[in-house]
């Protein structure tokens, strides 16, 4: 669905948070926090004399894609998922960086560290954006919905340096499209009494789940707006579209959403991947890559106190083809150095030959708490790879996330930020 200037003004500015003052909350316990332009807000906190410049973030070669885009960018027409020689042709005058995964990961932990401090009912939907329940916090903290999503607005800015756009509603579909449409850097509050006036003037698009060929089908059958959905019996949809497409869709609709806010959402499988910039038929150069994307994921595994027993690669050659090969460990990990030997096993004995455009590494069968029971390796030395893994957790977290890395990738400053902030 469009941003706010895609509809009718009067929608927008009837619900916008002004001046301390927004429409009647009461009830509307479930909030949406989203970040604004993420990875580039974060990006610009660091380089405040990019402030006023369009800046792009995502691989900056050939193959590239663009992860995040700041709001002057977009006036350009750039965009997420958009190939970075498209945003170049449509704003050359931009300032295209490439990521720096662990700034992004240390904004979200304290992002999400203040909404923990409000409520215990945070539902993470990705490193820049979570649902909130608040219903239990109103009286400890003798606050109003619309007063806690101003004062989570006002923490993130002056405790990270990034702003934020919240959505205040009693459901949570109604919450993450208000969001949306108060960005950037505002809150959108949707009383549960407005709902339906709210919904029913947005295109069909703006229906959880309606992608672009879902609303081709929608308004080739002459639904248009949400009303229309939520005019047409619910049989004559199913025909059209579908049972389960119809009566998710009917249901949004008419403004149902008994979805509750779940805070311990259990994290299925944990990897990284690249793509070349040129295919590679060098082994050794994939391994490593391998080696870079399994320590990523490794310290991901540990920060979040979980280890995996089934690693996988992904490869995907030059013609586009793409295969996965996994082993299942004996021990679950979050060693680096286990992951790293399991993923090579898996490139030299199970993947053909060719040319390779795109690498990952994944560790699955997920499990909390530390790997502590695993088998030593041959070559272990005398205190083992995981109190190495975790010395440079700590070296990372003190110094930054290149303070420490394996000697063959010490010539790689991918995800070094010039301008660490301490």
């Amino acid at each position: 669905m469009g941003r706010s200037g895609d509809l009718p003004r009067g929608l927008v500015d009837r619900y916008k948070a002004k001046d301390g003052t927004w429409p009647d909350d009461t009830g509307c316990s479930v909030l949406h926090v989203d970040m604004d332009a993420f990875y580039a807000s974060v990006e610009i906190r660091e380089r405040p004399e990019l402030a006023h410049r369009p800046v792009v973030v995502g691989g900056t070669g050939g193959r590239g894609v663009v992860s995040s885009a700041n709001y002057l960018a977009r006036t350009f027409g750039v965009r997420s998922a958009m190939p970075t020689a498209h945003a170049r042709r449509l704003c050359p005058q931009a300032v295209f960086l490439p990521p720096t995964f662990s700034l992004y990961t240390e904004a979200s932990a304290g992002v999400m560290a203040i909404f923990r401090e409000i409520t215990p009912l945070v539902e993470p939907l990705s490193l820049d954006e979570a649902f909130l329940d608040v219903a239990g916090a109103l009286r400890r903290l003798r606050m109003t919905p619309g007063q806690i999503g101003e004062q989570i607005r006002a923490r993130v800015l002056a405790e990270w340096g990034i702003t934020c756009s919240v959505g205040v509603s009693a459901t949570k579909f109604v919450a993450k499209l208000a969001s949306g449409l108060a960005k950037p850097d505002g809150m959108l509050v949707v009383p549960g009494t407005d709902i339906l006036d709210f919904l029913h003037p947005l295109p069909v698009s703006a229906l959880w789940g309606v992608g672009k060929k879902t609303a081709e089908r929608l308004t080739g059958i002459g639904l248009n707006r949400v009303s229309d959905v939520a005019a047409m019996p619910l049989p004559r949809l199913r025909k059209a579209i579908g049972v389960a497409a119809a009566e998710h869709l009917h249901a949004l609709a008419l403004g149902h959403d008994n979805r509750a806010v779940v805070p311990e959402s259990v994290d299925k499988s944990v990897g990284a991947e690249e793509t070349f910039e040129v295919d590679r038929t060098d082994r050794e150069a994939v391994r490593q890559e391998l080696l870079r994307l399994a320590e990523r994921t490794a310290t991901t595994l540990r920060r979040r106190g979980l280890c995996g027993r089934t690693v996988s690669i992904k490869v995907r050659f030059g013609d586009f083809t793409t295969i996965t090969r996994s082993r299942t460990l004996p021990v679950a990990t979050d060693v680096t150095q286990e992951i790293y030997r399991t993923a090579c096993r898996l490139l030299d004995e199970q993947t053909p030959p060719g040319a390779i455009r795109l690498i990952g590494v994944r560790v699955e069968q997920l499990e909390e708490g530390a790997a502590g029971g695993q088998q030593l390796l041959l070559d272990a030395p005398e205190r083992g790879w995981r109190d190495a893994d975790q010395a440079a957790d700590l070296a990372r977290a003190r110094f930054g996330g290149t303070a420490i890395r394996p000697a063959s990738l010490l010539g790689d400053t991918r995800g070094e930020s010039p301008n660490r902030r301490r």
